[in-house]
């Protein structure tokens, strides 16, 4: 994903697309390509290069060709290295379809496939390959309708450019997610990603909206507006259940590629940098805001609890969390240079609209982080993030939660180094955030254990979870997942206020889960630790590897891999998941539908 530029007109010089491109290159990208067609031979030449667009040059000039249309691409991995090979345009089988593509196709391992077992034969590592084979699956002589057919089975986000040496005189371009604009201009016609790329030709542009296919030809365009077709993910069959016995369960399992797809592409190392560009329309203005109200509902909410941590502690922005459900009815305190952000999986939250429609009626810029495309919340933020983790159908929310963490962390990463936040913090970051999806799959290998741990506990009605710091709001999370999942009451505390009330409720009936890292504040959990065996308080800990210590304290521990402070939570509430999981399971409930509960909530 980066950048695309397409020409069709009178004009037959690829130069006009290697300059365009070339406005594109502030964006950062790792390899560029192009692909043209030449009306003389009724082929379609294309020319790739690892590296920069001058390379790309070099190869044209070497060999100069002509014609249109044309296509061109500079791309940032997500799938696949960087290298000749993975560099766009990508074609299908029979060299009949070209295609450049901005945006992560979700589920392309699926579709892959399935069309490996067609018979079509991949190339590259990407995921974008998958739209080349796709369309050609559907291709019958007409372009546009191959496209359409096509993006019917896509998952994800995609700005989209495609010609066909079978149907030459067209430009096929469409939107979901990734900015895509046509210019108009006298007898020709220009795509891109970037107003910068087509502004020397043309002031003239349409933006294409979500769900919009374009069609160009050199005398004329037209666009079709396609009814994005949804999804009741209760009708989900057995089958999508891949061997495990809930979704909870499979979505749990998940979690290091939910996490894996957020980061792809998305990180610059040696920059200490996060490439975000969903947020490159606000950029310059995100320099200036001085205060970032977060808004949201449920696990998203502690998700961003997590996330006020981090921002505050590495951007130095003051931040408050809020329940969306109260934004509206309080006196907020906005100006310009607030932001508001909301958080939502299904970008449908009532609530979370509802606040972010009461901020822009006040001139406020409002950002959003949500799992799905095309969602309401999406088209009525200003900017924001796709947190790419996939459906997610069991109503506990649980990979979607992992997947916010990590996100939130890639803004953190992108704000505070927009300030004072150091190149090194920032490798260092950068750098820890890549390893998380091992270090995940590591705490997942503690399931056999958690099981165990749940059958011991699952008879207690009334369960404690402590934390403090970044772990605070992971204590409020488990103790939320055990009530949805199990019916077990439970409280989220901070460890440090157990004195001023909660410790009047522990007694051998009593547990207490606590979340202690070896970090910043382990001693003080300590402490706390003491006042619950002081009580007679079982206590099951979450901590870190090579913690000894600990088992001299409490009565059983789950091991979590040594990582930075600020991502700590990302795999400590694994464990809680897993343990809210089992206990539900043992106990006799349907854990992906939990009484009285729904997925998406649509009213306030």
């Amino acid at each position: 994903m980066c950048g695309i530029v397409g020409y069709i007109g009178k004009k037959d010089n690829p130069q006009i697309g290697l300059s365009a491109l070339k406005r594109l290159e502030y964006r950062g990208y790792d390899s560029a390509g192009m692909a043209v067609f030449n009306p003389e031979k009724q082929e379609i030449f294309c020319l790739k290069a690892k590296g920069k667009i001058s390379e790309l040059e070099r190869k044209f000039y070497s060999a100069p060709f002509s014609g249109s249309p044309f296509i061109f691409h500079t791309r940032w991995a997500t799938h696949g290295e960087a290298s000749e090979i993975n560099a766009h345009p990508h074609w299908d089988c029979q060299k009949n379809i070209f295609l450049v593509h901005n945006g992560i196709i979700e589920n392309y391992q699926e579709l892959k496939e399935k069309l490996e077992k067609e018979g079509h034969k991949f190339q590259s590592e990407t995921d974008t390959e998958v739209l080349c084979h796709l369309i050609e699956k559907y291709f019958q002589g007409n372009l546009e309708e191959a496209v359409r057919q096509a993006l019917k089975e896509v998952r994800g986000t995609y700005g989209i450019a495609v010609i066909s040496k079978k149907d030459p005189q067209k430009i096929v371009a469409a939107k979901l997610g990734s900015p895509l604009i046509l210019g108009i201009n006298q007898d020709e016609f220009l795509i891109a990603s970037d107003p910068a790329a087509i502004v020397s030709h043309t002031r003239q542009v349409i933006t294409l909206d979500d769900n919009e296919i374009a069609v160009l030809s050199p005398n004329n365009f037209f666009i079709l507006k396609e009814k994005p077709i949804e999804k009741i993910e209760w009708d989900a069959g057995e089958a999508q259940k891949q061997g495990f016995s809930h979704f909870m369960l499979k979505e749990i399992m998940e979690q290091p590629e939910s996490i894996e797809t957020p980061l792809r592409g998305r990180l610059i190392i040696d920059q200490g940098l996060a490439k975000l560009g969903g947020l490159e329309p606000v950029k310059e203005r995100l320099k200036g805001i001085e205060r970032l109200n977060i808004v949201a509902c449920g696990t998203a909410r502690h998700a961003c609890l997590v996330g006020e941590y981090m921002l505050e502690e590495y951007t130095g922005i003051p931040v408050e969390v809020e329940a969306s459900s109260e934004f509206r009815y309080r006196k907020q305190i906005l100006d310009k240079k607030t932001a508001v952000l909301a958080v939502s999986q299904s970008g449908e939250t009532a609530d979370t609209l509802e606040a972010i429609k009461e901020a822009k009626e006040k001139g406020i810029m409002c950002l959003g982080v949500v799992n799905v495309v095309g969602s309401t919340i999406s088209r009525e933020t200003d900017a924001g993030i796709y947190n790419h983790a996939g459906p997610e159908i069991g109503v506990a929310s649980t990979k979607a939660f992992t997947s916010q963490l990590t996100v939130l962390a890639l803004l953190t990463l992108f704000l505070g180094r927009q300030r004072e936040m150091s190149l090194v913090m920032g490798q260092r970051i950068a750098k820890e955030l890549l390893r998380i999806p091992e270090l995940m799959r590591e705490v997942l290998k503690s399931e056999a254990q958690v099981k165990e741990l749940a059958q011991k506990y699952k008879d207690f009605n009334n369960l404690m979870y402590i934390g403090r710091k970044y772990n605070y709001p992971i204590a409020r999370e488990g103790a939320h997942k055990i009530k949805e999942i199990a019916y077990v009451h439970a409280e989220g505390m901070r460890a440090g206020e157990l004195k001023h009330c909660e410790l009047a409720l522990i007694d051998e009936n009593f547990p207490t889960i606590a979340i202690c890292p070896s970090d910043s504040v382990y001693d003080k959990m300590k402490n706390a630790m003491e006042e619950i065996k002081a009580r007679q308080g079982k206590i099951l800990a979450v901590a870190t590897e090579g913690n000894n210590e600990i088992k001299n304290l409490v009565d059983d521990v789950i091991y979590i891999p040594k990582t930075l402070e600020m991502l700590t939570p990302i795999l400590s509430v694994v464990p809680l998941q897993l343990f809210a999981y089992y206990v539900g399971v043992l106990r006799g409930y349907d854990v992906d539908h939990p009484k009285n509960l729904a997925k998406a909530v649509t009213v306030e």
